[in-house]
C-alpha cells in the first residue's frame, strides 16, 4: 500500500518512512490541514485526517501530539505547540514553582484513514517535569525526562525509539501488518 504522510514537517515524513520501510511504500504530502480544537488529541487527528482524506481521497495519516502535567490539570495538554510558542518552557517552569508533583506525559496520536474510514492509534510516553538539561531535541525536551535522562540529552536514535510518536507508529504498523495478513 502507498501512504501519505500529511504533515509540513520533513522530518516527521522521513521518520516515518524509515518505520515503515519494506511495510508500507511512504509519500510526504505536505498539505497544511485546519488545526481543529478538542480536549482529545486523537479527535483534533481526526479531524485533520478527514480534511485531508477530502482532499487526497487516499490512504494517510497524519498525527497530533500533546503534553500533559498532572499538577496543572493536563495543561498545556492539545494546546502544547502554543504554549511553548507563547511563554516556552521557562513559563512551563515558573508554573510548576513550588509543585512537588512534577509528573508529565507526552501523547501523539495518529489518524489513519482511508476509503472505510479513520482509525486511531495513540502512543503516550510518561516523564517528569525538570530544570533543563541536555542540547539535543527541540520544543520541551530540554525539560521532560524519561528515565534518568531528558528527550535533550538522549541520542536521537535512543529519543525516536521510545517517543511517543513511535509507540504511535508501532501501534499502527502493528494493526496494518495483522490487517494485510488476514
Amino acid at each position: 500500500m502507498r501512504l501519505a504522510v500529511v504533515t509540513s514537517n520533513a522530518n516527521k515524513a522521513r521518520e516515518a518512512a524509515a518505520y515503515f520501510a519494506g511495510v508500507l511504500e511512504v509519500e510526504h504530502v505536505a498539505l497544511e490541514c485546519p488545526e481543529f480544537r478538542h480536549v482529545d488529541i486523537g479527535e483534533i487527528a481526526r479531524g485533520k485526517a478527514e480534511f485531508a482524506y477530502g482532499v487526497l481521497s487516499r490512504p494517510l495519516i497524519v498525527d497530533d501530539t500533546g503534553l500533559f502535567i498532572d499538577a496543572l490539570d493536563g495543561f498545556p495538554g492539545p494546546c502544547a505547540a502554543y504554549v511553548h510558542d507563547t511563554i516556552g518552557n521557562a513559563g512551563v517552569l515558573k508554573l510548576m514553582e513550588g509543585v512537588e508533583n512534577r509528573g508529565a506525559r507526552f501523547e501523539t496520536a495518529i489518524a489513519f484513514a482511508r476509503e472505510d474510514g479513520i482509525r486511531i492509534f495513540r502512543g503516550i510516553l510518561p516523564g517528569t517535569i525538570v530544570a533543563p538539561r541536555g542540547i539535543g531535541g527541540f520544543g520541551y525536551d530540554p525539560i521532560f525526562a524519561s528515565g534518568e535522562q531528558t528527550l535533550a540529552e538522549m541520542p536521537l536514535a535512543e529519543k525516536n525509539r521510545i517517543s511517543h510518536r513511535a509507540r504511535a507508529l508501532e501501534a499502527f504498523r502493528t494493526w496494518i501488518t495483522q490487517e494485510g495478513s488476514s
